[in-house]
């Protein structure tokens, strides 16, 4: 019953919210990530968790202004998400401005493809829309399994509707189709600041571990495709800002295990520019760092003996 309400949840934002003045649905997304912001949840909390590292110095006041002013960018996003499908090519082109496109471009003409790696930030949906409409280049991205099955469905659709080619989460066949279309010369996208799994390589993160997708790293090492870090941000305007970073080099020396560890802590560390300069885009409201994982013994307490769920 929980998987229906959420599909049907989604399926009504896509519907109902793409059909709204665009002054109304960004008055509309504010009024949202207020009234979540002041309920003080488990996603707002490890917001602001996980603001503190990046912005050490801050006060709980300060803290507390990123956290609202990260709310009410996350749901712009969302916003933007649900009304993208109504917007003309005109309108993607002219919402997304970014800084040093010519690195992609000039990357892309080599004809050897590209990674683009991006954190969680801006809207990498709105991102990917205008690099298939405004620089006419098509590309392949992975997209994450999610329950119920028709969520995943409405999430590939919508997104093959902008233009993408959304391939599935599924380890090695995601990998080989990716080194694929590279090989062919072709650009894929991936977000790529948080991983879980056992295959996700350790980085220094703000001055703490975390562990980070290795995907992006080996394909370029096995391909020879240029990665190519990318960061996203808003400002007060209706345009979307972004910065290409440098190339991040292969290294010459090393086992190929050896040279992505050293890619993504490259790459880890553009992401951490892009963060630190706008911190309240940066749309990360789950654990990162790998002592924020590990389990707490007031929590293991509480577990054992039934008397509650962890918190953030």
């Amino acid at each position: 019953m929980k998987e229906k309400l959420t599909d049907a949840l989604y399926g009504a934002g896509w519907t109902a919210v793409k059909r709204l003045p665009e002054p109304v649905a960004n008055a509309l997304g504010r009024g949202i990530a207020d009234l979540t912001w002041r309920r003080r949840g488990k996603g707002v909390l490890r917001l602001e968790a996980n603001l503190a590292r990046v912005v050490p110095d801050a006060t709980p006041e300060r803290l507390a202004e990123l956290s609202r002013a990260g709310m009410r960018s996350y749901l712009r996003y969302w916003m933007e998400s649900f009304r993208l499908p109504a917007w003309s090519r005109q309108r993607i082109r002219d919402g997304f401005e970014v800084k040093d496109i010519h690195l992609l471009e000039e990357a892309l003409a080599a004809g050897n493809g590209v990674v683009l790696a991006l954190p969680h930030m801006g809207n990498y949906d709105l991102a990917g829309a205008w690099v298939t409409t405004k620089l006419g280049v098509p590309f392949t991205t992975v997209a994450e399994r999610l329950k119920p099955e028709t969520l995943y469905d409405r999430f590939v659709a919508y997104r093959e509707g902008l233009g993408m080619e959304v391939l599935p989460h599924t380890g090695g066949a995601a990998f080989g189709a990716l080194a694929r279309r590279l090989r062919a010369g072709g650009l894929v996208c991936l977000v790529a600041d948080r991983d879980l799994s056992a295959s996700g390589i350790e980085v220094s993160f703000f001055g703490d571990t975390a562990r980070m997708p290795a995907g992006p790293a080996m394909l370029s090492v096995q391909t020879g495709a240029p990665l190519l870090p990318v960061t996203l941000w808003y400002d007060e305007s209706a345009v979307m800002r972004g910065q290409v970073h440098p190339r991040i080099e292969v290294p010459e020396g090393g086992t190929r295990t050896e040279k992505a560890k050293a890619m993504t802590q490259r790459m880890a560390d553009a992401f951490a520019e892009g963060i630190a300069e706008h911190p309240e885009h940066w749309h990360m409201l789950q654990r990162l760092w790998l002592a924020d994982l590990e389990p707490r013994p007031d929590i293991a307490a509480r577990r054992s003996d039934g008397s509650g769920t962890e918190r953030p």
